[in-house]
């Protein structure tokens, strides 16, 4: 698995159109810190625990792209092996979560 040449601009467009989610895999101290809008939380410890697929669809969309950071593009990879096994139109990104912010994702608030 690599990272998705996708560009930010695509992503944006993709989630601005329902046609994919983002999701951090970051854990919840450094979510609690600061995250993305538009992203909703997956800890890769939790994926790599053996998350409940049932439990992961109600979260994450098997219909749609599904775009994953974290905090500088390491954990993203393993992340996106799993949910590929799991099914997922998985595209991880190389731009962590300072990057995302400086290329105008809006922070959550």
């Amino acid at each position: 698995m690599a990272h998705t040449t996708d560009t930010l601009d695509q992503v944006k467009q993709r989630l601005a159109q329902n046609e994919a989610v983002l999701i951090d895999v970051r854990e919840q101290d450094e979510w609690n810190e600061g995250h993305l809008a538009a992203a909703r939380l997956v800890p890769l410890s939790e994926l790599k625990a053996g998350v409940n697929g049932d439990e992961l669809a109600q979260r994450v969309p098997k219909d749609q792209i599904v775009y994953c950071h974290c905090r500088s593009g390491g954990r993203v990879l393993p992340a996106s092996g799993i949910l590929q096994q799991l099914g997922y139109d998985i595209r991880p990104l190389k731009a962590g979560y300072a990057d995302l912010v400086n290329a105008g994702f809006e922070k959550a608030t």
